[in-house]
Formats: structure tokens, C-alpha cells, sequence
């Protein structure tokens, strides 16, 4: 399985980059995104962009061709944006970039990491839930196999860490309860590894609904998978 990853530098990214490194099946890992990940691996190739929907010096080069999936954990956060700039990023780019590489590997399987409370009318009166949903809707219209994934809270796994000085703190604080917060709540919690492993189950073998919620994601997480040829049609391992 070859796989391109956007947003690797993020929380979600690295957990999915993790899970992908260490994963036999997949062969190899391009990531592209605004800075480097900070790491090597024989399968890890880099392609850096002010812009990550200028995709069109990798398309040249033949890094898009031959792509069996594509996991988009690019996001921000919409405290203090107005719409029209989350829109931009949230909705835009993902579009642009889904659209981009979707064209150039047929058959390629989409994960788009979401959020929990996406709002898939995209009408309702939260604005980043309403963007969300009308991106979601969006990725499920195009012509390839989309799922969102909408975890609620995420434990960040060993070597992972947040950009986000508040969410260090608050991941310092909550780890050592994340045990318990799993046994008590296990279908609204998750980590890092599970979102990753959830998604490369999924580009393997698909799943049974195209909205992933944690206890799907969490479930997804442990399945043996079989493997898809080049032209995305599933094999048994």
C-alpha cells in the first residue's frame, strides 16, 4: 500500500504517520505538508509547500500516481477565526487537495480526519460544525472512497506531541487517567494510534458506514486487515 499523508506535523498526523512506518503493508509514505516531520525512515518521503494544495510539481514527478490512500489530518482550530478564513482552510483546501489526488490515483481511499458533533446538514448555527459538515458532504459527492472520521477526545500516544502549549498541559494532567477515562467512556474517547491504525484498516478493507464516530474508530482499530492490489480491490492476507 503506498500512502500520502497531509498534516503530519499535527497531533493526528504523527499518531497516523506512526502507525503507517510500522505497518509491513505499507510500502511507502508521502507527506506533504508546510514543515518537516523530523524524521527518517526508508519508506518516508517528504515534499514541502508553503502552499499544500500546489501539488502540481509532485503530479510532474509521478509522486501522486500509484497512491492506494490519502490521510488528510490537516486542521485548525476555529476559536477566533471568522468564517470566510475557516472555510478557507477547513473547506477549501481539503476540497483542493481531495480533488488533486484523487484525480491522479484512481480507486484511492480518502480518510478525512473530522470532528465529533460535525454538523452533516451543513445548516446548523455552529460554524465550524456546519463547515465541517458541508466539507464532509463535499469529500462523499467525489468520485472516490471517502470516510470521515469524527473522533471526540484523543489521547496522545508515546512520541507524540501537540503544537498547542494548552493541550500539552492538558495531556500531562489527563494521561495517566486516560486507563480509566477508556474503561468508563469507551465509546467516546480514543488515541492517536487508534485513529492511525483505524485508518489503515479502512484503506484496506473498507468499512460498513462512511462516518467513523470513537467507537468505530476504536473497533476499526483492532481488526485483522487484508490487503487492496494497485487498482484498490481488496486480496486476503
Amino acid at each position: 500500500m503506498n500512502v500520502i499523508i497531509f498534516g503530519a506535523t499535527g497531533m493526528v498526523g504523527q499518531g497516523v504517520l506512526q502507525e503507517c512506518l510500522r505497518d509491513d503493508a505499507v510500502k511507502r509514505v508521502l507527506v506533504v505538508g508546510r514543515g518537516t516531520v523530523g524524521r527518517r525512515h526508508p519508506k518516508l518521503r517528504e515534499i514541502l509547500r508553503s502552499d499544500v494544495a500546489d501539488l502540481a510539481g509532485a503530479a510532474a514527478e509521478g509522486e501522486l500516481s500509484d497512491l492506494q490512500a490519502c490521510f488528510f489530518c490537516l486542521g485548525v482550530s476555529s476559536v477566533g477565526m471568522k468564517e470566510a478564513a475557516y472555510r478557507e482552510v477547513t473547506h477549501d483546501l481539503t476540497l483542493a487537495v481531495a480533488r488533486a489526488v484523487s484525480e491522479r490515483s484512481p480507486g484511492l481511499v480518502f480518510g478525512y480526519v473530522s470532528g465529533a458533533g460535525t454538523d452533516s446538514t451543513g445548516q446548523g448555527r455552529s460554524m465550524w460544525a456546519r463547515v465541517k459538515g458541508q466539507t464532509e458532504n463535499e469529500l462523499l459527492a467525489l468520485p472516490m472512497d471517502a470516510y470521515m472520521f469524527r473522533p471526540g477526545y484523543i489521547q496522545a500516544g508515546p512520541g507524540v506531541v501537540s503544537k498547542t502549549a494548552l493541550y500539552r498541559i492538558l495531556y500531562r494532567v489527563i494521561g495517566p487517567a486516560y486507563p480509566l477515562l477508556r474503561r468508563l467512556f469507551p465509546n467516546a474517547v480514543t488515541s492517536t494510534a487508534e485513529i492511525g491504525r483505524a485508518m489503515l484498516a479502512v484503506a484496506a478493507d473498507g468499512a460498513g458506514t462512511r462516518l467513523l464516530g470513537p467507537r468505530e474508530i476504536n473497533a476499526l482499530a483492532t481488526r485483522p486487515t487484508g490487503r487492496r492490489d494497485h487498482g484498490g480491490k481488496q486480496s486476503a492476507e
